[in-house]
């Protein structure tokens, strides 16, 4: 599809960014709300985490296997489907009254969030001209970062003043606001879906520079989650900060997120594996120093908000190459490839956030942080392998091409 007028792809984007806010909110409200389950529910700290691990993997089963089966459905009418899904999971976990309604509930809302984003990503990035890919899916992406600016700390306070019930009937009417937002301002003459042959699908699975790119979503972006999914009762119980305070550094943390976002996005348009190999190092780096600098409250706050500048930078990158990747190895699978990766993003939450659970309940919530940092040490160097083979095809394209000229030249002398 030829890129939309400048005014119209904006909205469209817009449209985008406001479902994504909404999926954002109840993607990452738990980690704000663990404690108040816990107390509400009389369960552990580790078993209301299940809210975000069961979520997360909600997502990396339902993103390759429902974008699959709706390929033939036009993309709006599939919007719109995936908003009314997200309201009745979210209407559900507003009604539960013990624990197994609730993360059946997030199940739910986890099918939505995986189909849209694995289409979402690539109307994004069809909505705008190539060079300009990144950046419209930063746009997209960034309703997730503000998410966590607002929606997040919002319903974390809500939660607080008025019951953790009360943020997710908040969540579901920001659904029927996105619901809107989709049928008036994302366009009907999208790209149709493309049905993908399995043995298609298969090539994606199958393809080596995909897996290990999938393997850096999963370890680079889920490393932080092993941290940030605890991340409340790490503030209050290693830090000191009370509750009205954290609702706060929350909300500052968020901003933090997007801005790191932002510069992502950008720093990502032209060489975004050698972007992600900095950006995946300086986060390893933070969350090592946390640490040590965690008892301490700011020194602890000031590597907090480090964390939240480097946690969705990566995401763009990740996104935008694993598009280039698929139409250099699977050009008739791109749909599915990206929704692979938003179930490598999802994976590594729910690897992340498991792992953090067993860690709190085991030896305490401070050694989640050398373990994400451990985590995102072997997306670097993963990463550092990706650059490698990036050069290597570089480098086997200028000889392809000299090979070529040198070939033209030689017949052309040979007739003259």
């Amino acid at each position: 599809m030829n890129a939309l007028n400048s005014k119209r792809s904006t909205l469209a984007l817009l449209a985008l960014a406001i479902s994504a806010f909404a999926i954002g909110t109840t993607e990452f409200i738990s980690v704000g709300l663990l404690p108040l389950l816990s107390d509400d529910l009389h369960i552990s700290i580790r078993t209301a985490g299940l809210t975000v691990t069961l979520y997360a993997l909600g997502v990396t089963v339902g993103a390759p296997i429902l974008t699959s089966l709706t390929s033939r459905v036009s993309r709006k009418t599939l919007l719109l489907a995936i908003m009314i899904v997200f309201i009745i999971g979210n209407g559900l976990a507003a009604s539960a009254n013990g624990v197994a309604l609730l993360l059946t509930a997030r199940i739910v809302s986890a099918f939505a969030h995986g189909v849209f984003m694995s289409i979402g990503s690539t109307i994004a990035a069809d909505l705008v001209p190539e060079n300009r890919r990144a950046s419209a899916i930063a746009i997209m992406f960034s309703g997730l970062t503000v998410a966590t600016v607002t929606g997040v700390p919002l319903g974390t306070w809500l939660g607080q003043q008025l019951g953790w019930r009360v943020a997710f009937v908040t969540i579901a009417i920001i659904g029927v606001i996105a619901l809107i937002s989709n049928a008036l301002l994302v366009p009907s003459t999208l790209r149709a879906g493309v049905v993908t042959p399995v043995r298609e699908q298969i090539k994606v699975i199958t393809n080596g520079r995909l897996l290990l790119a999938y393997a850096v979503t999963a370890l680079g972006y889920g490393g932080t989650f092993v941290v940030f999914t605890y991340l409340s009762p790490l503030l209050h119980d290693v830090s000191g900060f009370g509750d009205k305070a954290i609702v706060v550094i929350l909300l500052v943390y968020g901003i933090a997120i997007a801005i790191g976002n932002i510069i992502g996005g950008k720093a990502a348009n032209r060489k975004p594996v050698n972007a992600l190999f900095y950006m995946f190092a300086a986060q390893a780096v933070v969350l090592l120093v946390l640490y040590f600098t965690a008892p301490f409250k700011w020194a602890g706050l000031v590597t907090i908000l480090l964390m939240g500048l480097l946690a969705f930078m990566n995401v763009p990158g990740l996104q935008v190459y694993v598009v280039m990747l698929a139409e250099r190895f699977t050009p008739k699978a791109v749909d599915v490839a990206s929704a692979f990766n938003i179930a490598a993003f999802n994976a590594g939450i729910a690897i992340g956030a498991y792992f953090g659970g067993i860690i709190t309940e085991k030896v305490g919530i401070i050694h989640t942080t050398w373990v994400g940092a451990l985590m995102v040490a072997a997306a670097v160097l993963m990463t550092g392998w990706m650059r490698k083979l990036e050069s290597q095809d570089q480098n086997n394209k200028k000889e392809a091409v000299s090979h070529d000229n040198s070939t033209k030249l030689t017949s052309h002398n040979n007739i003259a």
